[in-house]
């Protein structure tokens, strides 16, 4: 009966319809990312109401900084998922278990190491960015404190990825929304009774992140079969970790160039001062809301894809890509059409100064028109790591985001009759809109030279077969 409980998460991403089956995948994904965000949403919410402006806009200006740290690793934990995907979609158990055991360990100590480098150069790296003078110390109490939190953090993502291989994307959500409401309540508390401010909010941060840890840590160790995680067994397996990071050294270093090119973009941003970087704080929590849709069709597609490679149906990696991109589309239109419909009401959530309230609409309704073009790019890159092709979407995406960005920031902004935060705002859909044509041109080669390499194999392996009956 247990067995059976279990098994019943797991989803066969080889055989039977697509849609039905990404959507069971996908939507409790999206509200595990939702959840994830109310996390920051709940610190920023808590402090521009009782706190005031500039703590809210003490903690939103660290978001590049933290996103730079955390992408790294996350892609450390997109390789693992990929691996583990693979593996399981060959139906390779030992492989699969080895994945699991390596995985786990490299969460924490990559969360540890890169927690301690955020705690020393949290400063340093907030003087570079040009945060305001008066919120640098606020800045630096929450990122150090949140930082402490950085192996929980890790460790609750490389987990969730392992169950995301089998299909199980249940679990982790319901975790989350017992760590989510943790978080809430004690960011009121910490906030409003023990007027801890900013470091309050840091506190309930980690605190939830570490429950959130724990209960996903206990549903892989109580798991059947290759993906059950004995704490016993855990260690490095050369081959194993060398696959994770084939993958996820590529995808983490991209994340770290992506956040890089934000900071510069905050850097522009921190220069029209406080009520600006307060509007663009708010405006990032809402957009990282329409952002987690995408990527969580993203993540999804990934899975599916590296599923169907270690299986070998090249067919239905097709009618994955295509089916995701359709979802995600008109989820996309449906979200974005009414935050555009609804912007002032979202962001008098965050505060209710009216100068800070039409900045950040301003910067939404730029950005929510492209958004789809944004997730698009986020499921092509997927579809080619699944697939086994590391570099080039990298390439392309560093090319393609970071290089407009940074050359839109270099160029067009320094005009003098364009130096306005709009014109920063306008580089995501500019650098979306082409990098998004590179990828499709891409994955289309991608999947040429993938059926050639296949029909070879076969035709290789037919020819062996009749060999092998002859010499018989």
């Amino acid at each position: 009966m247990e067995k059976a409980r279990v098994r019943s998460y797991e989803i066969d991403m080889c055989n039977g319809p697509i849609l039905s089956k990404l959507l069971r995948i996908a939507i409790p994904l999206t509200c595990s990312a939702i959840l994830q965000l109310l996390f920051n949403a709940a610190d920023i919410v808590v402090l521009g109401r009782y706190a005031g402006d500039n703590s809210m806009g003490a903690v939103g200006s660290t978001a590049s900084f933290v996103g730079l740290l955390t992408n790294l690793l996350m892609g450390l934990s997109t390789g693992a998922n990929i691996l583990a995907s693979r593996n399981y979609g060959a139906k390779n158990g030992p492989a699969l278990h080895r994945t699991v055991h390596t995985a786990i360990p490299l969460s924490l100590l990559s969360g540890f190491f890169m927690g301690l480098v955020g705690v020393v150069i949290a400063p340093t790296v907030l003087t570079w960015m040009q945060c305001p003078p008066n919120l640098i110390s606020l800045a630096t109490l929450y990122l150090r404190i949140y930082f402490l939190g950085l192996p929980a953090s890790m460790l609750y993502n490389f987990s969730a990825a392992l169950l995301r291989a089998v299909g199980d994307t249940r679990r982790p959500l319901y975790f989350l929304m017992v760590s989510g409401v943790v978080n809430v309540v004690l960011n009121l508390f910490f906030v409003i009774v023990c007027r801890l401010d900013v470091a309050g909010v840091a506190i309930a941060t980690v605190i939830s992140q570490c429950i959130s840890a724990l209960l996903v840590l206990r549903c892989l160790m109580r798991e059947q079969g290759s993906v059950r995680l004995e704490l016993q067994k855990m260690r490095f397996h050369k081959d194993t970790l060398l696959g994770i990071l084939e993958v996820g050294l590529p995808a983490g270093l991209q994340g770290v160039l992506f956040s890089l090119s934000n900071m510069v973009i905050q850097s522009s941003v921190n220069l029209f001062g406080e009520t600006i970087i307060a509007a663009n704080s708010a405006a990032n929590s809402i957009d990282s809301f329409i952002y987690s849709v995408g990527n969580s069709f993203a993540q999804t597609n990934a899975s599916f894809t590296s599923q169907n490679y270690g299986a070998r149906k090249y067919g239905r990696i097709v009618r994955i890509c295509l089916t995701t991109i359709g979802a995600l589309v008109v989820a996309q239109i449906i979200l974005c059409g009414s935050v555009i419909i609804f912007t002032p009401q979202l962001v008098r959530i965050y505060s209710s100064t009216p100068a800070v309230i039409a900045a950040a609409t301003e910067k939404l309704r730029i950005l929510c028109f492209f958004y789809p073009f944004m997730g698009t790019v986020d499921i092509l890159v997927g579809s080619m790591r699944g697939i086994g092709h590391n570099l080039v979407p990298m390439l392309v995406s560093l090319g393609g985001i970071c290089g407009i960005r940074l050359l839109w920031i270099a160029t067009a902004f320094q005009v003098p009759a364009l130096h306005q935060v709009e014109t920063v705002y306008w580089s995501y859909p500019i650098s979306w809109v082409t990098t998004a044509i590179i990828h499709a041109t891409c994955f289309v080669i991608s999947l040429r030279h993938l059926r050639r390499q296949w029909d070879q194999e076969d035709l290789l392996a037919a020819a062996q077969d009749r060999a092998a009956q002859t010499e018989g």
